[in-house]
């Protein structure tokens, strides 16, 4: 087996929010944010990590030549609206933790970004369990039988090699022969479309005019989407490019959405939110919310509710109207934010990221600027107009270190003795990882975050502009 390591960057997990909202009931302040705080919003699927339930013994080598024992197969996970995804882990040196809240992101905001072998994962999962039965995949790759363990065994144990660049082999040795026949015929497939997602996740413009595009991307056959009531109050309408309006009730996948923004309107915010039923994509990735724990990627999932937030801000005439789009990336040197930022205005902008001056013009976008952080450690990037105002503020757990050309060894010991810690192990590997659940609806819980922390952190952007403007 190839022991050549085409490790990537591991990944960004971003830091929503709106998720600590809903633990400490702070949605009630949500105007104090400092920030247009929307592209901190998960968009798509989210759910919460239970155990690793169908699995099997695997002998793991690196490259040092050490061999160690893991268990490795399918953990089950809770989506918000209560569906079950099954997944993998892709990231073998990573421990889990208890109950650990994850969103779905793209490849090049995960552990896959640079993998020349991401597209050989996305093959395995599509041809291996759950998505093939055990009895069919003993049938594709010749051997007489397999239980379900077996095949999740031999599934994980080739997307390992794919996704960690180490040698894995199942203890079993009819699953190693289906690992082995797994790597020998895994070819390029393509990456999946997002579940659901409003791209760019904040515009601006002015009274009079349209604000956008933004444009819906899912896997759903129809979307529905609604306006908050700060941008219904304040006259806002959803159109097309020629201005006429757009049924929201019935959305789809390419879709091009503006913001009418009437004349005479005042300097404000508002929201849009979409919300679907849809199976997510297999092969979507799945990382942690503010937490650094380990990548998965979807292997089998159930129809369930997904959602996405766009917000939008308008601004008087012969002014700058900024919105900042943040993108959690990993790159060369390690992983950050990407910034850039467009002028819905009729006035050119001056702007500070990470200590840089931007200068954007009237209906232009900025050059990105990439914000580096450090690995483990968050990172919070913030960008201010040159009245000190703040347009818009995004903070992430940085998990992405610098290239490496060699596989890390295992893991040390933890805390309870064990060395390695299992697939399935957990910061404390005396606890449990159970499947979790809840009689609440975090799914409407979030639509409303959405909206709230769109309008508040615009509101404290335009009560500093206006601030900024009486000191004058």
């Amino acid at each position: 087996m190839n022991l050549v390591r085409k490790r990537g960057l591991t990944r960004v997990a971003a830091t929503a929010i709106a998720a600590g909202l809903l633990g400490t009931g702070a949605l009630v302040t949500a105007t104090t944010a400092t920030a247009d705080e929307t592209p901190q919003q998960p968009q798509g699927a989210t759910a919460t990590l239970g155990s690793l339930v169908t699995f099997g013994s695997i002998d793991v080598t690196t490259r040092n030549g050490e061999t160690d024992d893991y268990n490795g197969g399918l953990f089950e996970m809770t989506s918000d609206s209560g569906g079950t995804f099954l997944t993998y882990c892709i990231d073998l040196f990573t421990k889990t933790k208890p109950e650990a809240r994850y969103q779905e992101v793209d490849w090049d905001a995960s552990k896959l970004h640079d993998n020349a072998d991401a597209g050989k994962i996305q093959w395995v999962l599509q041809h291996a369990f759950p998505v093939v039965s055990a009895d069919e995949l003993a049938g594709a790759a010749g051997v007489e039988s397999l239980e379900d363990a077996q095949a999740a065994a031999a599934t994980q144990a080739a997307i390992w090699e794919l996704s960690d660049g180490v040698d894995a082999v199942p203890q079993d040795d009819t699953a190693a022969e289906v690992t082995e026949w797994l790597l020998e015929n895994a070819t390029d497939a393509e990456e999946p479309g997002a579940s659901l997602s409003l791209t760019p996740a904040t515009v601006a413009g002015q009274p009079g005019g349209l604000a956008g595009p933004v444009t819906v991307g899912t896997t759903a056959d129809t979307v529905t989407a609604v306006l908050d009531e700060a941008a219904t109050a304040a006259g806002l309408s959803v159109v097309d490019a020629g201005g006429a309006p757009v049924g929201l009730e019935n959305l789809h996948d390419g879709d091009q959405l503006f913001f009418s923004v009437p004349e005479g309107a005042e300097d404000g915010a508002g929201a849009l939110t979409a919300t679907a039923s849809s199976a997510v994509s297999i092969g979507r990735v799945f990382t942690g919310v503010g937490q650094v724990t380990q990548t998965m990627i979807l292997a089998g999932t159930e129809s369930t509710s997904i959602q996405a937030g766009a917000g939008v801000t308008w601004t008087s005439p012969g002014s700058p109207a900024p919105a900042a789009h943040f993108e959690e990336k990993c790159a060369e040197g390690g992983g950050g934010i990407e910034v850039t930022i467009t002028n819905g205005g009729d006035a050119p902008g001056t702007y500070t990221v990470g200590g840089q001056t931007v200068e954007v013009a009237p209906g232009e976008t900025s050059e990105p600027v990439f914000v580096q952080g450090e690995e483990d450690t968050e990172l919070t990037v913030q960008v201010t107009d040159a009245e000190g105002g703040v347009v818009g503020e995004h903070t992430v757990t940085v998990d992405c270190a610098p290239a490496q050309t060699e596989t890390p060894a295992a893991p040390p010991a933890d805390e309870t003795g064990n060395t390695p810690a299992p697939a399935g192990g957990t910061e404390d590997d005396s606890e449990d990882l159970a499947a979790t659940g809840s009689s609440t609806n975090p799914a409407l819980f979030g639509g409303i975050a959405v909206g709230l922390l769109v309008v508040g952190g615009a509101v404290v952007f335009l009560v500093r502009r206006r601030g900024a403007r009486g000191n004058d």
